[in-house]
């Protein structure tokens, strides 16, 4: 009969136990910290800019990295573009002008790269074409003119000139004597002439964004 009433004793004991143990349990998971929300878009892409003067490798990278924090946005593809045309790598300019596009079909700098950089890949398939004497055909002829002239009618004359050699500048006379010089008058230094740049602003005839 005491054995009886000591179990019963002890059972209400081990269930207040137990439920201490559960508490403590609970309190101690509670007090552990949440990870860290993952980096918004713009501080993505903040960060990405700011590796730009590492040079286009580490840039490019960086971008790619940004473009798969929001999927949807456009930004890091138009900076890829930009990146990879100003090192000349225009089929990997036009792939991500292409992202571009499939994002904002309006946007101007990605119609703009996939021109540019499509005509300077044309220009130099027409250059080993010619070199190698593929465009004898009447056929190969043909296709090149017309790529000519719809160049010509969108971005105007200026695309397929060459570029006007500088003008060479004039030896200085030797410098006379302090007296004689004194004397004479002074001449009216001409005017320099004007250069236009080689190096204009590719998307300059088609707009930009």
């Amino acid at each position: 009969m005491k054995a009886i009433n000591g179990l019963a004793t002890i059972r209400p004991m081990l269930a207040v136990m137990m439920v201490s143990l559960a508490l403590v349990g609970c309190a101690s998971s509670s007090k552990k910290k949440a990870p860290p929300p993952p980096p918004s878009f713009d501080t993505v892409m903040s960060e990405a800019e700011s590796k730009v003067p590492a040079g286009p490798d580490v840039a490019i990278k960086a971008f790619e990295s940004a473009a798969k924090t929001d999927p949807t946005r456009k930004e890091p593809w138009v900076r890829i573009a930009q990146l990879q045309f100003d090192r000349g790598d225009y089929a990997r300019a036009i792939v991500a002008a292409e992202e571009v596009l499939q994002r904002d079909p309006d946007d101007l700098v990605a119609d703009g790269v996939i021109t540019v950089a499509g005509f300077r890949v044309a220009n130099q398939s027409l250059q080993r074409l010619h070199q190698r004497g593929a465009l004898a055909s009447d056929t190969a002829r043909t296709e090149a003119e017309t790529l000519a002239n719809t160049l010509r009618s969108t971005m105007g004359d200026s695309i397929l000139a060459p570029e006007p050699p500088r003008p060479k500048r004039k030896a200085r006379p030797a410098r006379r004597a302090a007296s004689s010089a004194s004397a004479a008058p002074a001449s009216t230094p001409a005017a320099a002439p004007s250069r236009n740049s080689g190096n204009s602003d590719p998307f300059k005839s088609i707009g930009g964004n």
